[in-house]
Formats: structure tokens, sequence, C-alpha cells
């Protein structure tokens, strides 16, 4: 098997690290909009992660990792030099590329990392990049010189205004088409709060809009139906029919129960885990 060796890991915001990872086969295929599914340890759950950019010639990939879950955060406690159990990859259906005009991509939160490289291949393909990233404050603000170096336009937002302009990056998206600016799509990644919100403002103005969905999903190549939703009054598998749609087609409040279903479950077995550590270090002494 090949080994996914940890290049470099850099802390870019509390919680929030910037991984590059050996993968060879995966660079070489990877396409905006594509994921990988990987287990840092081999008894860890799988966990789906977006692919930042790829890096054919050096043969590696770039994640983005919130340690928020029990697999994020045995992740993120690794090093530059330690080996990823197993990592499958590219999987999902790449973005849907083309010359459009002027696009806008929003992002929140990691998803900032899925909108960046969907910009970056829209911004080669022709097209006047806006780009909008919000986070909650100025120290979860990722990405941004990345996305000034590919983006025409930045607009930056923090929840409690100690960076960039106050308020919801939503709020930004409704200024725009105040300001008379005419937009020709909208992409949108991140919490799902936000992007029913963005859909919500641009279904108003009839703009194409496409969002990456996050949902629970278990092994990334449609078997386990874990990572179901519902599009367009039909059931659809994220994990191979997407994980992009048409946001005006997605049925944002059933996805959003769906998140939330194992969220005790999560909770209670990193609590198990720690207590089992607990255990084994109190037998250790004695």
């Amino acid at each position: 098997m090949p080994a996914y060796k940890i290049l470099s890991k850099q802390k870019i915001a509390p919680d929030i690290f910037q991984l590059e990872v050996s993968a060879p086969l995966v660079a070489a295929k990877f396409q905006a909009g594509q994921f990988i599914v990987l287990r840092p340890l081999p008894d860890s759950e799988r966990v789906p992660l977006t692919i930042m950019n790829a890096d054919r010639k050096a043969g590696s990939i770039t994640l983005i990792v919130k340690a928020i879950g029990l697999s994020t955060k045995q992740l993120c406690e690794m090093n530059a030099g330690d080996e990823i159990s197993d990592l499958l990859g590219p999987l999902g259906r790449p973005s849907e590329i083309g010359k459009y005009g002027t696009v806008v991509v929003v992002g929140g939160g990691v998803g900032t990392a899925v909108a960046f490289a969907v910009a970056e291949a829209l911004k080669n393909a022709g097209n006047h990049i806006i780009a909008l990233s919000g986070a909650r404050n100025k120290d979860f603000v990722i990405l941004e010189e990345d996305f000034r170096s590919i983006a025409d336009q930045v607009i930056i937002t923090t929840d409690d205004g100690s960076y960039g302009k106050k308020g919801f990056i939503t709020h930004e998206l409704e200024a725009l088409y105040a300001q008379g600016i005419q937009i020709d799509r909208v992409i949108s990644a991140g919490p799902l709060p936000m992007m029913k919100l963005v859909s919500d403002i641009t279904q108003k103005y009839n703009t194409p809009t496409v969002v990456s969905l996050n949902p629970i999903m278990v092994d990334g190549i449609g078997m386990c139906g874990g990572c179901r939703a519902v599009v367009g009054g039909k059931i659809v598998f994220v994990c191979v029919d997407g994980p992009e749609f048409d946001a005006h087609q997605v049925d944002f409040d059933s996805l959003i129960r769906r998140n939330t279903a194992y969220r005790a479950i999560e909770q209670q077995k990193e609590h198990d885990c720690k207590l089992d550590e607990q255990l084994a270090g109190d037998v250790k002494g004695g």
C-alpha cells in the first residue's frame, strides 16, 4: 500500500490545520470540487475531507482540517513525518467549470477551503471572481492571502467585527446585489445554515447557484447510503452524485436534521475514549 505521509503541518486558526499529504495518484487525478476519505489511525472512523489543491509535480494534496470530532482530532494530533492509515480518492464529481462572467464565491469556516479550489479553477477559466469569506472573529480568518492571489476582489467579514467588515458574509452578498453588480453565478461552501441563506438570497435574483454539501458520510462510494440528501424532490447520494448541487433544489432543512442526528453519540464516544486513556494511565501508574 502507498504511504500517505504528512509532509507538513501548519496551524492556521484555533483547532484548524493545513496539512500537505503525500498522495501522488490522488494528486494526478484531482479536479476542483472533489474530496477524499481517510482514516488517521487503523481504528479511526472514516472522515471525508475536501482537497484544497493538489501539486501534481510534488505528488501531494493540501487539506484543511478542523479538529471537531474524534477522527479529525486524531488527524490533527499527527505531525509531519507521520503516516495516515489509509486514504481514498479523489471522490465525487468535479465542479462544473466554465466561463460564466462574474462569479461570487462564498466560503464560511473550513468551507473556505472548498471555495478556494473551485474559485481558482473558475479564475483560470477566465471568470471575474469576487470572493466572500466569513469567520467568527479575526483568529478564525483563513486562506485570505490565497484568495487574494487569485480573486479580483476579496471581502472578509467577522461576526464580531474584529477583522474586515462586521456581520455575516451573506449581508455582503446582498450588498453586491444592492450595488447593481451583475452576478452570473454563485458558488457556496460552508455551514449548512449559511448555504441555505445564500440560496434564499440568490433565488430572489434568479442567479444560478451551486453549493458543496457536507453530509454525514461513511464509505464515500455510494454503498452505505449515509450521505443521502433530498435534491429536487429526489434522494441523491452526495458522495457519488455530488458533492455539488443546484442550491435552489436542495432540501436544506432535512439535511440539517440528518447532520445533527449523531452529535450526542459522537460526543459520548469521544468522552469514552478519553476515559479509556485516563484509566490506562492510572493502571500504568500503579
